[in-house]
């Protein structure tokens, strides 16, 4: 196989781990913040010293930075704080599983944003794909009742938090694009590296001030809970790097596609880590999501 597929399955199971070891903490030691703030905490210093390695081995200087780079930076670190926080929050309400699953609706909310916002088109099997992703999340939407399914189970805060972290993931995948376009070097390797490191350190100055500020006594339970806690960064920047890896080997299309692979491993865990019990009509749900995904990132 071609590396962007061992790239791309290494990043899916990076990203699974770290979200395993999130709602672990959040369900135990620490607020949905807290755990959101040791992703930053442990891995912004291992991105900059990963950074520095890779601009000294290819002989790159490290080039000026622009005001727009770092209000892309900005605005898209701010949303992956919030949607992080977001599916950390669902991990409490919905089973690990279907967090994930929410949070993979950053793809067909990228295309209805690209359709109202920047006026583009979408073929009849894009729009296709969508329908099937409403379909799979009205049924994820539903409170988990043995009853049959009601249109007005949707009013749930699990399918707020749901939606609003998919929407919020598709904004930083939006501006973090542009940030990395700001970067006057030909190399995309050391353009994402570099953004990499700018945002989580951004991420890590406000997340401080906010705890510092708002809940005080969660950095402190961040470093106590340095044993698990330690790993969510290690497993934070591994998956953001093999992402940026993958992207740059290979269409993003094909990328994502292949990294829907990660509801699979969410429901191996939910099922034998977590012993969380899967309704028919999630993984129903799962299923249909996850096909209107691979079908809407073929398509477009």
């Amino acid at each position: 196989m071609d590396l962007w597929i061992y790239v791309t399955l290494a990043a899916a199971t990076f990203q699974t781990v770290r979200f395993m070891l999130q709602k672990q903490m959040a369900t135990s030691t620490l607020s949905a913040s807290g755990a959101t703030f040791a992703r930053f905490f442990y891995s912004a210093p291992l991105v900059a010293v990963l950074m520095a390695l890779y601009l000294t081995a290819r002989g790159q200087s490290f080039p000026d930075l622009s005001t727009a780079f770092w209000m892309y930076g900005a605005v898209g670190g701010l949303a992956q704080i919030l949607a992080t926080v977001c599916v950390v929050m669902l991990f409490k309400q919905r089973n690990f599983a279907v967090g994930i699953t929410f949070k993979k609706s950053e793809v067909v909310l990228i295309v209805v944003m690209s359709v109202l916002v920047l006026g583009e088109k979408v073929t009849w099997l894009g729009f296709g794909a969508i329908l099937l992703g409403v379909v799979g999340l009205l049924l994820l939407s539903s409170a988990p009742k043995d009853q049959a399914f009601r249109l007005r189970d949707m009013a749930n805060k699990a399918a707020g938090l749901g939606l609003l972290s998919g929407a919020l993931f598709a904004v930083s995948g939006v501006t973090y694009r542009g940030a990395s376009l700001e970067l006057p070097l030909d190399d995309p390797l050391a353009r994402a590296v570099i953004t990499l490191s700018a945002v989580t350190a951004m991420q890590l100055a406000a997340m401080t001030v906010w705890l510092r500020f708002r809940e005080v006594g969660q950095i402190t339970a961040v470093w106590k809970a340095r044993r698990v806690a330690g790993w969510i960064g290690m497993f934070s920047m591994a998956g953001s790097f093999c992402w940026f890896l993958a992207f740059t080997l290979q269409n993003a299309a094909y990328v994502k596609a292949l990294g829907q692979v990660e509801l699979i491993l969410s429901l191996i865990v939910t099922a034998l880590f977590f012993k969380e019990k899967i309704t028919p009509r999630e993984i129903t749900g799962v299923c249909i999501l996850g096909a209107s995904v691979v079908l809407l990132v073929s398509v477009i």
